[in-house]
């Protein structure tokens, strides 16, 4: 049945759902009402229609500037730079971050081709101008997010008046040392503190 298995289709293009998932959604969709399949496909629409990139700081919105960037209350003269919009509600959950963000739209990856052209490492740069104190990476503790943090550390440090930290990295609250990694561990270490 073509419209099933386009379905099915579209649902596996989806980051993290393999075929067996998709075929789920898609029957569990089919048993619905279609008052719910069709409310489902309005959420669609309207994310496609009026989610844009923020104009300021690349992150995701149906407002421009984004609810940060436009929030007067925010701390402006700290940026916390991120790889993707996605990372933002990691961040604000936390609920003790009130500076401003700019996202990257990605990282540094020279085997994928992605360069600093391709990153939104030159609007940065631009926002840097307005009175920004500190810049905090908030890149991945991946080899990419690394290389990415050594970057725009690299390029902002000869900045004057911008002070540029990166997240503390180690062990998380409740995890046992049995099972961290070496990697963990010794950043655990080389960030350990006063008691």
């Amino acid at each position: 049945m073509p419209a099933i298995d386009e379905l099915i289709t579209e649902f596996s293009r989806l980051p993290g759902i393999g075929r067996k998932t998709a075929q789920r959604l898609t029957y569990h969709l089919l048993k619905s009402s279609p008052t719910e399949t069709r409310r489902l496909a309005g959420a669609l629409v309207r994310v496609a229609d009026e989610v844009k990139s923020c104009s300021r700081c690349a992150n995701l919105s149906d407002q421009d500037p984004c609810e940060y960037c436009g929030d007067e209350r925010r701390a402006s003269e700290q940026v916390c730079v991120v790889e993707e919009a996605s990372d933002i509600a990691a961040i604000e959950n936390s609920g003790n971050y009130r500076g401003l963000y700019h996202v990257l739209g990605g990282r540094l990856s020279p085997l994928d081709g992605i360069g600093p052209e391709q990153l939104n490492i030159s609007e940065l740069l631009a926002r840097l101008r307005d009175g920004v104190r500190e810049l905090i990476v908030a890149t991945n503790p991946s080899v990419e997010g690394e290389a990415t943090a050594t970057y725009l550390h690299r390029i902002v440090s000869p900045l004057e008046n911008i002070r540029v930290t990166r997240l503390a990295r180690g062990l998380p609250v409740g995890g046992d040392l049995e099972y961290a990694d070496g990697v963990t561990i010794a950043e655990a270490f080389a960030g350990r503190r006063e008691m």
